[in-house]
């Protein structure tokens, strides 16, 4: 099986311009997953909610309706940031699209990031670990800020997620230090697709640091880009291999787990 993580400048508040460049990116691409950055439909400094009605998409708009023909057309699953209107609230999450329609889910963004607290409501869908049975594939999405939890992603790799995907927009200059950390822990595949360019708003600058990666169950580096370029990544992987958990014959990292001890409140 093949997953790419595509890194691009999504533009602030050009909605169909962010759009068309995402189909046109897919064309190009022949792998199984596509997944795409954090917020790639509306780019991501939103300020205020005003603003973010006219960018908004809700789950069943025709924004997704499109990326979705596209996924059953092309027999591909494709996971992409966007802005969710539902109920009167604005959510920070991914869709995750499957050829099968019927699997297609959304996440909302659990934790929430500087000024995202300001305009965004905190996601109320938590963790989601998905099962295509068409591929036999578990696939888990995380968005951004969530990779700084661990409990996030063992809660995935808990619930049988083979791989998990990050739609990103990430500032930071650690993540990488910790991002492998979650694969090796849960033994599972990760991939992060983040953006690259500049946003700025009343003074401020926000620099994304590009550098999409994809790991496998060891925390090691499959395919990574550079900081400051359009690119896509992309790795073959077999979800059937991050399944064992054992790391030798005697001991395995899920089933040594003493719950009773650890302290998650």
């Amino acid at each position: 099986m093949k997953i790419s993580t595509v890194q691009f400048n999504p533009i602030l508040f050009d909605k169909e311009f962010n759009i068309n460049k995402m189909l046109n990116l897919i064309e190009n691409v022949k792998s199984d997953i596509i997944v795409f950055p954090e917020l790639s439909t509306t780019g991501y400094f939103f300020l205020h909610k005003e603003e973010m009605h006219r960018y908004s998409d809700s789950f069943d708009s025709e924004t997704i309706k499109i990326f979705q023909r596209i996924s059953t057309d092309r027999n591909q699953i494709i996971v992409f940031g966007f802005l969710e209107e539902a109920k009167e609230h604005f959510y920070n999450s991914a869709a995750i699209l499957f050829p099968q329609a019927k699997y297609s889910q959304v996440y909302r963004k659990t934790h929430l990031f500087y000024k995202e607290k300001f305009v965004f409501t905190p996601g109320d869908t938590g963790f989601i670990n998905i099962n295509y049975p068409d591929w036999d594939l578990n696939i888990g999405t995380l968005i951004c800020y969530d990779w700084r939890f661990p409990e996030a992603a063992r809660t995935l790799a808990l619930e049988g997620a083979d791989i998990v995907v990050v739609p990103s927009n990430l500032v930071t200059k650690i993540w990488h230090r910790s991002m492998p950390a979650r694969a090796l822990d849960n033994h599972i595949y990760l991939a992060v697709a983040n953006r690259i360019g500049t946003e700025s708003r009343r003074d401020e600058e926000l620099y994304f640091n590009g550098m999409s990666v994809i790991y496998d169950f060891n925390g090691e580096v499959l395919d990574l880009a550079t900081p400051t370029e359009e690119t896509i990544v992309t790795a073959e992987f077999d979800p059937r291999e991050a399944r064992d958990k054992s790391i030798n014959a005697m001991n395995d990292i899920f089933t040594d787990r003493v719950p009773k001890y650890y302290f998650l409140g």
